[in-house]
């Protein structure tokens, strides 16, 4: 089934291989990844009017709110652009111009577009890429005269076919060809627009009247292969389709994660940080709203983008956003706080389980690392025994247990190859007895 088509059972149960928990979140983004499906099948008349649902998620930090928006975007390939609320106001009153969200996301479903399209032509590309390389490898003769061009053509084809051959094989990897790449290296200028201030790349702005400068460089037959093929992809795909095929996916299927959202609440006062902060809050509205935002592409609009904001709400809640904020914000959900049993869950299950990422790492080095069900189980009751006493930094506790406990083995791994090495219970706490014991220790190792 193809991905948009996904339902919104499939949807959660491929975010489960992922993420532990967290099922009402998962449900939420679910279904309004399948209201996308929905809006696109509507007659055209009612489709424009039908608004995305955007969501708030409140939860501590490390319960899993932007990997669920992260794996969402990549389960059904939409542009998704992170952002800190907190970074529009680090510059002037109202910090960073929020209209770069949408310059951002278009830029990155453009070369999500580009990347598919280097990809569909890779295969003629190379074939091109191969030709140029024969040429420099067994430059063509000099035409002759007409008694002697046939039988000079079939040598130089026999000839010709025979190198072809022996490079696939990767018996010519040692020579070295000269090739001409084109230089990257203009500075980036600010300025000044109506739709405030933009960081643009010289080189793109007159790319179209002054061509780029070119150099030889002396590289390996394979780096010269892909410099080649790389050359003819780019002259093979239709730069104009790919810009506009990337600003229409991003109008209709990009995903926003605006982050720390409760940092920019406001609980009235009206002076001082507070004023900063529900200026922030003005400012994103049109964006979340829907408006037309002027880029070096051409005009876009971020009507049916969809917004999914995030935050602790420790010290506010959603209700102290301005209340046309609040509005564009349909959609609320609490994440729960992550138990020891989710912890064990979260080291064994998902696909990409840490203990999974640490026995392959240590496998590079020949050395087969396997962790005991009891060590697995006291690493989990660690991590959640220190985020109930100290800050509670969700998941992310597991990265500082699981890393202090192997950092003697990731040390020593390169002259441990060969060998077996088990993790029990005992191991565990042998490694992180010192730091536990000791209040102040553990308030900075874990």
């Amino acid at each position: 089934m193809n991905a948009e088509e996904l339902t919104p059972q499939q949807i959660v149960a491929e975010l489960d291989r992922y993420i532990v928990g967290q099922r009402a979140a998962k449900r939420c983004v679910a279904i309004a990844l399948r209201n996308r499906w929905r809006r696109q099948r509507l007659p055209a008349d009612l489709r424009d009017e039908v608004a995305p649902k955007n969501i708030i998620m409140i939860g501590p930090t490390g319960v899993g709110k932007t990997e669920i928006a992260r794996r969402l975007a990549a389960l059904v390939r939409a542009p998704f652009l992170k952002v800190e609320a907190t970074r529009y106001t680090e510059v002037g009153y109202h910090g960073r111009d929020v209209e770069t969200i949408v310059r951002d996301l278009v830029e990155i479903s453009i070369g999500m577009v580009r990347k598919e399209a280097l990809k569909d032509v890779e295969p003629q590309a190379k074939m091109h890429a191969e030709d140029r390389l024969l040429d420099l490898l067994l430059p063509r003769p000099r035409s002759r005269g007409p008694a002697g061009f046939e039988a000079g053509a079939q040598e130089e084809g026999g000839t010709r076919d025979r190198l072809r051959e022996k490079l696939r094989k990767g018996e010519l990897d040692s020579r070295w060809v000269e090739v001409e790449v084109e230089e990257h290296s203009s500075p980036l200028m600010s300025v000044f627009s109506n739709a405030g201030m933009e960081e643009l790349n010289l080189q793109d702005m007159l790319g179209r009247f002054m061509p780029g400068k070119k150099s030889a460089k002396k590289v390996a037959v394979p780096e010269a292969l892909g410099i080649l093929t790389q050359q003819e992809a780019e002259k093979l795909i239709e730069r104009e389709k790919v810009t506009r095929e990337g600003v229409t996916r991003a109008e209709n299927s990009g995903i926003v994660f605006i982050d720390e959202i409760d940092k920019i609440a406001t609980k009235g006062g009206g002076h001082g940080p507070e004023v900063s902060r529900e200026g922030v809050q003005r400012d994103l509205l049109p964006i979340i709203e829907g408006a037309t935002v002027m880029t070096r592409h051409g005009p876009v609009k971020s009507d049916h983008v969809l917004f999914i904001a995030a935050g602790a709400f420790h010290m506010s809640k959603p209700s102290d956003l301005i209340p046309e904020l609040q509005g564009r914000f349909p959609i609320r959900v609490e994440l729960t706080t992550l138990t020891r049993e989710d912890f064990v869950r979260i080291l064994t299950e998902p696909q990409n389980a840490l203990i999974r990422q640490y026995q392959a790492l240590l496998r590079t080095e020949q050395v087969d690392l396997q962790f005991g069900q009891d060590a697995i189980e006291e690493m989990a009751e660690i991590a959640a025994s220190v985020n109930a006493s100290r800050e509670n930094i969700g998941a992310r506790r597991l990265h500082t247990v699981i890393e202090k406990v192997l950092e003697d083995v990731s040390f020593e791994a390169p002259n441990l190859a060969g060998q077996n090495l088990k993790v029990d219970r005992t191991y565990v706490r042998d490694k992180l007895t010192e730091v536990l014991q000791s209040e102040d220790l553990s308030k900075y190792v874990l």
